[in-house]
């Protein structure tokens, strides 16, 4: 499981020393434990991904304002808990998979307008969610109602 992979690289940081890794992965383990405390049973890891992926987006939304207020220093140490954190998520689908699973989905609902967009993100998100950013469907689903 995820959470014991993370369990073992807690353990390994903590005997090199790695103070950054172990922070991060600290911080990681606390998230991933009130989400169970939150749920009130066993993650699964597709929760843990959901986690992760949360805290990646936090991660890159915080950068940006740091490179908007030129805190390159504190950009820089960010990208590098990004870097880490993403290495416990899937690998992403291409955009040319993404669009084949969209496509599938409108022949599925057929959707007249885009005030279809949220039956069509409704049955996207099982799909994807773990396996895509979901801003990229969205802008992707988006930009294909608007056709």
């Amino acid at each position: 499981m995820l959470i014991d992979k993370i369990n073992g690289d807690t353990t390994i940081a903590m005997k090199s020393q790695d103070k950054f890794s172990l922070s991060v992965l600290r911080m990681l383990k606390s998230s991933i434990q009130n989400e169970a405390i939150n749920k009130t049973d066993d993650l699964s890891d597709e929760d843990v991904i959901a986690v992760i992926k949360k805290q990646v987006k936090v991660r890159k939304d915080s950068k940006h304002e740091y490179v908007k207020y030129d805190r390159m220093d504190l950009a820089d140490s960010l990208d590098r808990e990004i870097e880490l954190l993403s290495r416990y998520l899937p690998e992403e689908l291409s955009e040319e998979e993404i669009e084949k699973v969209i496509k599938d989905v409108f022949n599925k609902v057929n959707p007249t307008s885009v005030k279809d967009m949220g039956l069509i993100m409704r049955e996207l998100t099982p799909l994807l969610a773990s396996k895509a950013d979901m801003s990229v469907v969205s802008s992707l689903v988006r930009a294909k109602l608007n056709k």
